[in-house]
């Protein structure tokens, strides 16, 4: 996938900002952050690891002497997590049920407060062998289903209780149940591994693990899988990449949210790691992370690419 020059620039540039600001800041703010002398835990869906440490990493740069220690785990276990008092923070791709924040409410007296903070997808990746790349949603339901014309064996995070595979049964399989060929590893990047040692494998992984092309560890995953095209939305017969232009404008057809919610009384690191995830700087680490920001334009001019 090509972008444009001027865009690959302005990303880095994003980025360099990010940095500077966080190593000025630190000056700036002493007074400030001589206080801040605070360890919390949040608990996030393993789909988002890539992303969310690097929101770590500039976050805890620019306020020394804090530390966020991140949980990573299928989604599921993140809501378990909540229901823990050390626990202030979770990051999953859904709110909660009425009968979890109910739980919520009766356990800690204040209601979880909820945010959408950026847009990712769910990327199909293949063999770079594998002789089809291109699928259609029905086709890919009967991979699903295990009713496809070929022998493909779909391959996920863990085969319950992830994000990725909730939103699969939900939003593709409508309720239905997994093909029992259906495989789980220990992570998404075992998925990555997992792919690039099957040419009948066909896995799904959140798009932060496999679709930044600046980043190190995701070219080399790309060097060993290949990431499949799908139906757009908006024309039959034309098939999609999940990139950034293609989620902001809803051509891809897997897109989900990410969600923040926090359980904090007073104003503590939940709430400053939140607001920062919110905030101009965090936005702009979704962007560069080629997911899409929820709530700042950034100034944005998305560029068509070629598919």
């Amino acid at each position: 996938m090509l972008m444009l020059p001027v865009i690959k620039f302005c990303r880095t540039f994003f980025y360099a900002v990010c940095l500077f600001v966080a190593c000025n800041s630190c000056g700036n703010d002493q007074e400030t952050n001589s206080k801040e002398v605070e360890t919390i835990y949040i608990s996030a869906d393993e789909s988002f690891k890539p992303v969310i440490d690097s929101q770590i990493q500039v976050y805890e740069a620019r306020h020394p002497g804090t530390k966020i220690i991140p949980l990573y785990k299928p989604e599921a276990a993140c809501i378990k997590d909540f229901m823990v008092d050390s626990i202030k923070l979770v990051i999953i791709t859904r709110k909660f049920l009425p009968e979890e924040e109910n739980a919520i409410v009766d356990s800690f007296k204040l209601a979880p407060h909820y945010r959408v903070i950026a847009k990712d997808a769910v990327a199909v990746i293949v063999n770079p062998q594998a002789p089809d790349s291109l699928f259609t949603m029905d086709e890919l339901k009967e991979v699903l289903q295990g009713r496809f014309k070929k022998n493909l064996i779909p391959v996920f995070d863990a085969t319950r209780a992830t994000s990725t595979v909730r939103f699969i049964i939900d939003s593709l399989l409508h309720g239905d149940e997994l093909t029992s060929k259906a495989r789980g590893a220990n992570s998404s990047e075992g998925v990555i591994d997992y792919v690039s040692k099957n040419q009948d494998a066909i896995g799904f992984v959140g798009v932060s693990w496999v679709g930044n092309h600046e980043d190190t560890m995701q070219i080399s995953f790309l060097k060993k899988v290949k990431i499949a095209q799908l139906e757009s939305t908006d024309t039959r017969g034309s098939y999609v990449l999940p990139v950034q232009a293609n989620i902001y404008y809803r051509r891809y057809p897997m897109i989900r949210d990410v969600v923040s919610i926090l359980k904090e009384k007073n104003n503590g690191l939940g709430h400053s790691f939140a607001s920062f995830l919110s905030g101009e700087i965090g936005q702009k680490i979704f962007w560069r992370a080629y997911l899409i920001p929820a709530l700042q334009n950034l100034g944005r001019r998305i560029v068509s690419a070629e598919e």
